[in-house]
């Protein structure tokens, strides 16, 4: 294949735009942020499984408050109406002595009711406290995916930037190329990553390997305007000027 020398080397600058795009397609893939909103990601579900954790052991605290306050109400009722009933002077004496009784027993089962519900309103105090705290670390957590979602947002919005414009001028560029010449080059870049590269210094660009004595002869004794591959990774070789004795 033949081509103008002057077009041969203008391929190292479609190489160069086309290198450009392949580091925004990996920067797209990598891009720090990535992995930073996956692992926030996780922990925001981990806060949120500690929230509701705690917010149902809140609950359950609760219901047992509101039980236990319930019974509390119970005892105040049966120990006032007993207490009304023997005011009354309408029992007997046999009555009046299981009343006191009777009494006696709601005083004590009332004690117990409410030291435990005084026992639960400190572990509810304390639950109460680490909701607050999972609240807040939830919140933080939450701070941070949106931070990162933003900074993920504002790098791939600049990525979108450079491609579409460089796309742009590969479209510019491409057109100054015969078509076989583009179509060699595409289809090297397609199977190996790389289309065009400069030899300079005996060895390839793009593969870095030194050709040996042999190939090194065919690629300098190559006319001009021929076409030269590498013979070990196939990019085409731009010849450019040589420093005396290289």
């Amino acid at each position: 294949m033949k081509a103008d020398p002057a077009v041969q080397r203008r391929l190292l600058d479609l190489a160069e735009v086309d290198a450009e795009l392949a580091r925004v397609t990996h920067r797209r893939r990598t891009l720090p942020e990535i992995a930073e909103i996956a692992e926030v990601e996780q922990l925001v579900r981990t806060k949120q499984d500690a929230l509701v954790a705690v917010e149902t052991t809140l609950g359950d605290l609760d219901r047992d408050v509101k039980r236990q306050e319930t019974e509390i109400d119970q005892v105040r009722a049966r120990t006032d109406r007993d207490r009304k009933l023997m005011q009354s002077g309408s029992v007997g004496a046999k009555q009046l002595t299981d009343l006191e009784h009777e009494l006696a027993t709601l005083q004590r089962r009332q004690g117990v009711l409410e030291d435990d519900l005084l026992e639960l309103m400190e572990r509810r105090e304390a639950v109460e406290s680490d909701a607050s705290f999972a609240r807040v670390e939830l919140d933080k957590a939450r701070q941070t995916l949106e931070d990162a979602s933003r900074r993920r947002d504002a790098a791939l919005a600049d990525l979108e930037a450079t491609e579409t414009r460089r796309t742009a001028d590969r479209t510019i560029m491409a057109k100054g190329f015969p078509d076989d010449l583009l179509k060699l080059y595409d289809r090297q870049r397609a199977q190996r990553g790389v289309g065009a590269t400069v030899f300079q210094s005996r060895s390839c660009g793009a593969c870095r390997i030194e050709l040996d004595r042999s190939a090194l002869s065919k690629v300098k004794e190559a006319p001009a305007d021929e076409v030269v591959q590498c013979e070990e990774c196939g990019a085409i070789l731009v010849r450019i000027a040589q420093p005396a004795g290289a």
